[in-house]
């Protein structure tokens, strides 16, 4: 399988452009003819440039209003082919895309759009070259594949094919089956983009929100399924018009592209197996049994701060390692793992972060197997050579500089804690948590598809709808994504402002991606009547919130009464409720909550957020007060 993306996708300069995309591992370009002409160099030093990187220039483009213009302006699109021509030649570009025309000159007809190109593909013939022509969703005369289709097959020449845009097709809510219909040989160039539903302006859309594969809501599995099953066999190319990558890094925006082709055309695979796909086997994505443990980096002035803390919520000293500074807490099936190394990746994420997460355990059904799809999905993989008696667990880098262990039972990985670790002796304690609910990773909004594509891509969890927390500085947009049966979830919470808790947290943190960790209680009353009883100080939530939930919710007296006691919040859907309380931050900003869920309760109380995060605050310095 040829991979390609286009030089606009992705932010920077040419030179800057051309190292990412190889670094990402493409076959190729679409160079984008703005990329070309804002270099300083001459067409011929941009092609050797391309090609010293180990790129091929697959598709020139674009180039625009071609078809079915009066005699005066037809006259000088063909004078502007020709000029395009040849700087082709001098770049080593066999192949231009031809955009259907919008300009308000053209004239329409099948047949005289297929005059046109013919003449202009004998025209290609002559120099060794190809034209291909799309389909723009807003064409003035031709905005569906099925009439570009009509118009190459009319033209029937052999230097002009038809290009395919996922984007212009799904876009427009066309049958993407409709393409199984057209001979795969011609079909010239496959372009790709996905997309947020979004009802506004096609062209506008389509500048402006464009993502990779699988980071929106358009069935781009069902569109190369068609592409698939016609026997194409050329270059799949990305096509990303998106303002929030025009301002990311070229290195990760090209790394996310080449994985969402990976799993694009893993998803073709599985979904079709019948269809001949060019790619390696790759192990299926296994789901997410939960979280096996939760590993903080920290150091001896500031772990005793965080132990103390988990003390308080009913934690005890389960274990300590044999080789190395690191214990083990526990209550219930939650592990927190203090590591207090001087060498070794802990410390180096202590030193950049400060005391805050730097690894999670997950537990699947086989470790080996994700690390390998994982791999195959361009994940960079961890390793850490295990000491004496130490197991070595399969561990990949993480998108937020953490890293992610994977244990297994099958492998024997789920007796790490036995075997690493002497059991302290200590008495075990029990305030009703019992597991990891979920885990919160902020990070800057520009980053927030990339996260997704990393966890959907490699692992079975599926997204859910993204939603806007108001923050009394900003917006802070989130998405969850969880394991089908719920037993892991993530919420990715983007900062688009350094005022908002979400942009404070990464800004003192140097970027740490997890900002809280949900516990889930089996009985959240017991559990904050005992953590107060050990101690446990709650973030106090205001008066003004149990007066409006009683008048949202109807809730008796007594019930409010007793939420109101342990800071407890509420929401409710239907039947189904969730209660959560949380505690104070931590150092660097880092806190737990505490949660229940009954009744098939699914969100994370989104309504309470703004509660939550103004508390937080209060109790944050003032904006205008410097860091001791």
């Amino acid at each position: 399988m040829k991979t390609g993306i286009a030089t606009v996708s992705i932010a920077g300069n040419l030179r800057e452009k051309l190292a990412a995309i190889a670094a990402a591992g493409f076959d190729g370009l679409e160079i984008f003819e703005q990329d070309f002409l804002q270099d300083a160099a001459n067409p011929r030093e941009v092609g050797r440039m391309i090609r010293d990187h180990g790129l091929e220039v697959m598709l020139y483009q674009p180039f625009r209003d071609f078809e079915g213009l009066p005699a005066t302006l037809r006259a000088r699109a063909f004078d502007r082919a020709r000029h395009k021509f040849d700087l082709m030649a001098e770049l080593g570009a066999e192949l231009m895309l031809i955009c259907s025309s919008v300009h308000p000159q053209a004239m329409g007809g099948i047949d005289r759009a297929a005059d046109d190109l013919a003449e202009l593909a004998e025209i290609a013939t002559r120099r060794g070259l190809r034209i291909g022509y799309e389909a723009l969703a807003w064409g003035r005369h031709v905005n569906d594949h099925r009439d570009a289709w009509e118009i190459v097959r009319r033209a029937d020449h052999p230097a002009l094919g038809l290009i395919l845009d996922s984007f212009h097709t799904l876009g427009r809510r066309i049958d993407p089956d409709t393409i199984r219909r057209i001979p795969g040989d011609r079909i010239f160039f496959v372009q790709l983009a996905d997309a947020p539903m979004i009802d506004m302006d096609l062209l506008y859309w389509s500048r402006h929100f464009r993502t990779m594969p699988g980071e929106g809501d358009l069935p781009v599995v069902d569109f190369m399924r068609a592409v698939t099953a016609t026997g194409y066999g050329g270059p799949l190319s990305l096509e990303i018009f998106n303002d929030q990558f025009r301002g990311g890094s070229p290195e990760g925006i090209a790394r996310d592209g080449h994985r969402s082709l990976i799993w694009l055309m893993d998803q073709v695979r599985r979904a079709e197996p019948a269809l001949h796909v060019d790619l390696p086997p790759i192990p299926e994505n296994l789901g997410v049994e939960g979280v096996e443990f939760i590993e903080f980096a920290s150091d001896a002035a500031e772990a005793p701060a965080l132990e103390a803390a988990l003390t308080r919520m009913g934690f005890h000293r389960e274990g300590v390692h044999r080789n190395k500074r690191v214990t083990v807490w526990r209550q219930g099936g939650i592990r927190i793992v203090v590591n207090t190394e001087e060498t070794g990746f802990a410390h180096s994420f202590f030193l950049n972060h400060g005391t805050g997460v730097c690894d999670i355990g997950l537990r699947v059904e086989d470790a080996q197997a994700t690390v390998v799809r994982a791999a195959a999905l361009d994940a960079r993989l961890f390793h850490q050579p295990p000491g004496p008696g130490e197991l070595d667990i399969p561990a990949i880098r993480g998108v937020g500089g953490s890293v992610l262990h994977f244990i297994d039972a099958k492998s024997g990985l789920d007796d790490v804690w036995r075997i690493e670790f002497q059991a302290t002796g200590d008495s075990a304690t029990d305030f009703g948590l019992i597991r990891v609910d979920h885990l919160a990773e902020t990070m800057n909004y520009e980053d927030m598809l990339s996260w997704t594509l990393f966890y959907t891509a490699i692992f079975d969890m599926d997204r859910r709808p993204m939603i806007d927390v108001a923050d009394p500085d900003g917006l802070v947009r989130s998405q969850a994504i969880a394991s089908r049966d719920g037993a892991t979830r993530i919420t990715l919470n983007g900062a688009q402002s350094h005022r908002t808790l979400a942009g404070g947290f990464l800004a003192d943190s140097m970027g740490s991606a997890v900002q809280h960790i949900a516990l889930a209680s089996r009985d959240i009353l017991a559990s904050a009547r005992a953590m107060a009883g050990a101690g446990f100080q709650p973030l106090e939530i205001p008066e003004n919130y149990y007066d409006d939930l009683q008048a949202r919710y109807g809730l008796d007296d007594d019930r409010i009464a007793r939420l109101r006691r342990w800071n407890i919040l509420y929401e409710a859907e239907g039947e189904a409720e969730f209660y959560q309380f949380y505690g104070r931050p931590l150092t660097g900003g880092l806190f737990f909550e505490i949660v229940e869920r009954r009744g098939g309760y699914d969100g994370y109380g989104a309504a309470n957020a703004p509660f939550r995060i103004a508390a937080l605050k209060r109790l944050l310095r003032a904006k205008d007060m410097p860091r001791a």
